[in-house]
């Protein structure tokens, strides 16, 4: 699992603490676009000093199953980060999706063709039955990535997530990754 190929030059890999200073110049790159998406980000936070504390956490949660931060990569330039984190086992076997991409290759479809492969990843690597994501209101593109890859809406929670220094309500999606209809029959347990 740790690079997956998506077509041409095109591949998602698990980022690791040396990926930090690619990291952050990523985010320094896209600062501006990310702005109406993301909590307020101090001026630290787009140094290679914090995105290697960043990824060294990353590795220590993923060890522990429970989150998987993944880079986008043309070639090997990073130009999206997804991230498979929350990971909660049990009887809930659910994580959450969160993700973005680079200014310059928005509207291409790569986003859709990252969240496919991870879909994958999350019912065949990681044994996950169910995928969560969240939206802003009026995020249309990153709604649309989502509905192309099995999401339904299931609801808005109100005051959600601080974005933009303000608490913004969110629309929230989920994916069950286990087709239900070919589940046997003989499973099911009837009174």
């Amino acid at each position: 699992m740790t690079q997956l190929a998506l077509g041409g030059q095109l591949s998602l890999r698990l980022l690791e603490v040396a990926d930090a200073k690619q990291v952050a110049e990523s985010y320094q790159r896209n600062r501006q676009h990310l702005e109406p998406w993301e909590p307020a980000r101090p001026a630290e936070f787009f140094t290679e000093t914090r995105q290697a504390a960043h990824l060294a956490a990353a590795s220590e949660a993923r060890r522990s199953g429970l989150a998987f931060p993944f880079g986008l990569f043309e070639r090997d330039a990073l130009i999206g980060r997804f991230n498979i984190s929350g990971v909660a086992r049990g009887a809930f076997q659910s994580a959450s999706l969160g993700y973005w991409i680079d200014h310059e290759y928005t509207g291409r479809g790569l986003a859709s063709r990252a969240v496919a492969t991870l879909r994958t990843v999350a019912l065949n690597d990681l044994g996950l039955h169910r995928l969560e994501a969240s939206t802003l209101p009026h995020n249309y593109g990153s709604q649309r990535v989502l509905e192309k890859n099995g999401f339904v809406r299931i609801g808005m929670a109100p005051n959600y997530l601080e974005i933009e220094g303000r608490w913004q309500d969110h629309n929230l999606y989920q994916a069950i990754l286990h087709d239900q209809s070919a589940s046997n029959p003989s499973d099911s347990v009837v009174d």
